[in-house]
């Protein structure tokens, strides 16, 4: 007679906590496209042309009467992006936390931001104005939606699976925007051969973003599920609940002082994602395919950056590994300075170093900060980080642009940004870690 295998409980939990995380991937698949195609590659340079059509003698543009410097008008757009996100986020994230429904708000903000992309098929000739709001709304909704994203985290995977869930959310992001990139590549480079013109194969590319973040986000939807919040049924609402949130948080100092590290040294993160495109094509002379082709290895090699850093945490914490990053982030923007212009090899090299510490040094912090949320504040908590994430920083931005505004120069601007991972890595390196898992409630693991 045969064996019959006898499930338990546990192994019914087990089962639907893979589930529920293969479906949680598959956001990442969805979105990163979008930081890829659209903020990495395409839109920084293609806005820029745009709004320097449609600037005057002396090189400004005039949104809403204000003189602004056409190659700082897409820096300014997603500053302003991050200001709505701001406004947004926590009570989205109070409002998620509240009532435990957080898939149909991920699902709005996310269909918000594809439409957003979609119609940058729309932006042509001096449309700038079009481009910055565009920008502003899908910048802002992906905010939001990775806010709901990232909170889903402490509740899909135990402390000691976290790491590793977080390093592979980001692989499979990275990978998606590997395989779309790959394709961007071969409509814009061979765009005569596809009957269509430059400008309409990047449009091409913007809108393609859209419609991918839009269909691949319906496999989270259907897999993850909402919770009964221990908060349901409480009347606090709007800017009211956002002031509680402040208030609480106000309650777990070394959870802020880890965020406020995070907040430094992402800003500089995010910087160097979106406005390197602009730094190679404006001041290194380099060609839109030689930054596609930059780009395309940076995701290659952040599928196995992440899956790497995953592993150092496991042998040397999650804390130390993340320091090491910001060391290396160091010495590439100090290389960046100095790259020669016209030299692609040189740009692929340093966009190598990029890809290898990219993916660990922010999967690393999302799961480094899920350990330090109050149980029951996913939500709200995850609203304060994703206020610098994912190409929404402000500060980072708007030093870069004042500074090419004040100098002239993309070579000060980029290397202004060093003073983000400098200030980051001493205000992180203060954060006495495991006190803070404990100060929060959560279980403290072996190695952190």
């Amino acid at each position: 007679m045969g064996t019959e295998t006898v499930r338990t409980p546990a192994d019914d939990d087990a089962a639907g906590r893979r589930r529920e995380q293969r479906g949680w991937y598959f956001y990442d698949w969805a979105c990163s496209v979008y930081s890829t195609s659209v903020l990495t590659v395409f839109l920084g340079p293609y806005l820029t042309s745009v709004a320097e059509s449609a600037a005057d003698a002396d090189g400004f543009v005039h949104p809403l009467g204000i003189p602004v410097r056409a190659g700082s008008f897409f820096a300014y757009s997603v500053s302003l992006s991050v200001i709505v996100a701001v406004l947004v986020m926590p009570l989205v994230g109070a409002a998620a936390d509240r009532t435990g429904r957080k898939k149909p708000l991920l699902g709005a903000a996310a269909y918000l931001g594809a439409a957003a992309t979609a119609g940058m098929f729309l932006l042509d000739g001096d449309r700038y104005l079009l481009g910055g709001v565009l920008l502003v709304v899908a910048n802002a909704a992906q905010s939001v939606a990775m806010m709901l994203y990232n909170s889903y985290l402490p509740q899909i995977a135990p402390p000691e699976e976290r790491d590793a869930v977080s390093s592979r959310g980001w692989a499979f992001g990275y990978t998606a925007g590997a395989l779309v990139l790959v394709a961007n590549l071969v409509l814009y480079l061979a765009h005569d051969t596809f009957g269509v013109s430059e400008s309409m194969a990047v449009r091409i590319c913007l809108a393609s973003a859209g419609l991918w973040w839009g269909a691949f986000a319906l496999i989270p939807l259907r897999r993850l599920r909402d919770r009964r919040s221990p908060a349901r049924g409480t009347t606090v609402t709007g800017w009211r609940q956002l002031a509680a949130t402040v208030r609480d948080m106000r309650r777990h100092p070394l959870t802020l002082a880890f965020l406020l590290a995070y907040l430094v040294y992402n800003d500089g993160i995010q910087t160097v994602i979106t406005q390197a495109s602009v730094y190679g094509s404006k001041e290194l002379g380099l060609g839109q395919s030689t930054l596609i082709g930059a780009v395309l290895l940076v995701q290659v090699l952040a599928v196995f950056g992440a899956l790497a850093l995953g592993r150092l945490a496991r042998r040397y914490g999650a804390k130390r590994t993340i320091l090491g990053s910001l060391v290396a982030w160091t010495v590439i923007l100090a290389a960046g300075y100095f790259l020669p212009a016209g030299a692609p090899v040189w740009f692929f090299v340093l966009a190598a170093g990029i890809g290898l510490v990219l993916g660990g040094s922010q999967a690393l912090s999302r799961s480094l900060f899920s350990h330090l949320v109050p149980p029951g504040k996913e939500a709200e908590y995850f609203s304060a980080y994703e206020l610098s994430d994912r190409g929404m920083s402000w500060l980072g931005p708007l030093l870069f642009g004042l500074t090419y505004q004040l100098t002239g120069s993309y070579r000060d601007a980029i290397i202004s940004l060093v003073a983000f991972f400098v200030l980051g890595f001493v205000l992180l390196a203060r954060v006495p870690v495991r006190r803070a898992i404990a100060d929060a409630g959560n279980p403290v693991p072996e190695r952190i």
